[in-house]
């Protein structure tokens, strides 16, 4: 692990001192007009962009850990060596450059050409071809992967969404508030799916799966077959049966088109009503909030977030958002919704020109189950990610995985779980044997306050917080005897890269 400390930028062409890089230190420089970071591990030197290809989180402010380096925003993990992306949420790789040592300074010279790395796995372990059924952050991810290991067999991706896949989180945070343009959505141009062979099936529902003879059937009953198959199909929001919800003026978030059509909804908006407290609806409330519509939350629970993330950073997120002017109404529900009155459960009407739902989603399971796949509130697969059908595989939201870390089998609603788990699965459907043992990670934004959070706590005895949530600079433990299931932090990127590490190293009997 390293403790870096971001340095003035410096010439990394012209030398610097050996001496002032120890193991496992970084020093942010320029060679030419672009930034580098020079890194030391071990006795070994390496010279790589400055930047995260994902959001360009300045990896300096990272860690690196053996031979790689990892993005203090969303944990993206990068190869020194050869500078690909291993683990999401960045799928795109860094510059290398080359380094020399002459006495005590060292050089950073030209950059080298990138070089496709050969796959470990082998060529006689592969399908004949491979179908994955859904859009999102797993499905993406896993094509990418499949390409990248140099698979060269037919690729189908098949997406109920009219749109290609996007950039979800983004959907509840920048777009919505208005601070990202419809062109910064899509994770790729649809020219990337064609250079990469990856035939891409939109607007499509696969109305079933016969395990037997290999085959999917969509919903226009054409037929495509298999010889692996990936489940990416996701979770789909809870649809309460509330009078009055079927209405236009009651939206959910889910998709692009969701997104694009609640922002059309704001142009002439002056009060929206949410109904539930979960991340989702609350980044939901921020963006609304930045676009000067007034909010109402509405939500059964007696804090925001207290079952994930306990009664304390509950309390201070509600009034990170009540600074902000949104209005809570805790240990309500909405009960009905006429035009523009909608009425909680204790009698009280709110005006509102639409309502947004954000009470939750469920695994979208109904296609594993009528092919007989074992189902147990998600999809249940193994440590590689397969399910009890041979060569049918299931990854993001709707997949249940033992856990190795927890001892439990666990299904997490994550952005980069998600997308890890579809590289995984990706490899795993070529041939591989390697287990899923990730740590969870997510992201929220409020406002100025962004949370990290990694690991997974559904239940801890004791929370412990160090530094201070008002001054935005804190971590907060969930603990369990003397056990960190999780920890929480904001303002302390670093010791959130490091508690992943120390997680990743132990395990359910460690």
């Amino acid at each position: 692990m390293s403790d870096p400390k971001k340095t003035a930028t410096v010439d990394l062409s012209k030398g610097v001192s050996a001496a002032g890089l120890v193991d496992g230190g970084m020093m942010l420089g320029h060679v030419g007009d672009q930034d580098v970071v020079l890194v030391r591990s071990g006795d070994e030197l390496f010279a790589v962009g400055a930047n995260c290809t994902h959001y360009r989180g300045p990896l300096a402010e990272g860690l690196v850990v053996g031979d790689t380096i990892r993005c203090p925003l969303h944990h993206a993990c990068f190869s020194l060596r050869t500078g690909e992306a291993l683990r999401a949420p960045a799928l795109d790789p860094i510059a290398c450059w080359r380094v020399e040592r002459e006495g005590e300074l060292i050089f950073v010279r030209d950059k080298m050409q990138a070089v496709e790395q050969a796959s470990a796995i082998p060529t006689s372990t592969r399908p004949s071809s491979i179908v994955i059924v859904g859009g999102g952050a797993a499905g993406v991810a896993a094509a990418e992967m499949i390409r990248r290991e140099g698979y060269d067999g037919p690729l189908t991706m098949i997406s109920a969404d009219a749109d290609p896949p996007v950039d979800r989180p983004n959907l509840s945070k920048d777009y919505l508030a208005g601070d990202a343009q419809d062109d910064w959505i899509p994770l790729w141009p649809a020219e990337f799916y064609a250079g990469k062979r990856i035939e891409m099936v939109l607007g499509r529902q696969v109305a079933s799966i016969d395990s037997a003879r290999r085959t999917i059937r969509l919903d226009d009953g054409s037929e495509r077959s298999f010889g692996a198959l990936l489940l990416a199909t996701g979770a789909d929001p809870v649809r309460l049966p509330i009078p009055g919800a079927t209405s236009d003026r009651v939206m959910y978030l889910r998709s692009f088109a969701d997104s694009r059509a609640i922002v059309e909804r704001t142009k002439n908006a002056r009060h929206v009503v949410i109904a539930g407290a979960s991340f989702i609806g609350l980044e939901v409330a921020a963006s609304l909030r930045a676009r000067g519509i007034d909010v109402d939350v509405v939500a059964p629970e007696s804090m925001p977030l207290e079952r994930v993330m306990g009664v304390e950073v509950g309390r201070f997120v509600r009034s990170l958002h009540e600074a902000q002017g949104v209005t809570f109404h805790l240990g309500q529900t909405v009960k009905a919704v006429d035009g523009r009155s909608v009425t909680l459960s204790d009698g009280t009407t709110l005006d509102a020109d639409f309502v947004v739902m954000g009470v939750g989603v469920r695994p979208a399971t109904a296609l594993a189950e009528q092919a007989g796949i074992a189902v147990d509130r998600g999809i249940t697969v193994n440590e590689y990610l397969e399910t009890n059908a041979a060569g049918i595989f299931a990854a993001g939201d709707v997949a249940r995985w033992p856990d190795p870390h927890t001892g439990q089998r666990i299904r997490v609603e994550h952005w980069v779980v998600a997308e890890r788990m579809g590289q995984v699965a990706a490899r795993n459907m070529l041939g591989a044997r390697e287990r899923f043992d990730v740590v969870p990670f997510f992201w929220s934004q409020h406002y100025d306050a962004s949370i990290k959070y990694v690991g997974h706590a559904e239940a801890w005895d004791a929370v412990q917080i160090s530094g201070s949530l008002e001054s935005l600079d804190c971590s907060v433990a969930y603990k369990r005897g003397d056990r960190t299931l999780a920890v929480a932090t904001i303002g302390r990127d670093a010791e959130s890269l490091e508690s992943e590490v120390r997680m990743e190293r132990t395990t359910s009997e460690g």
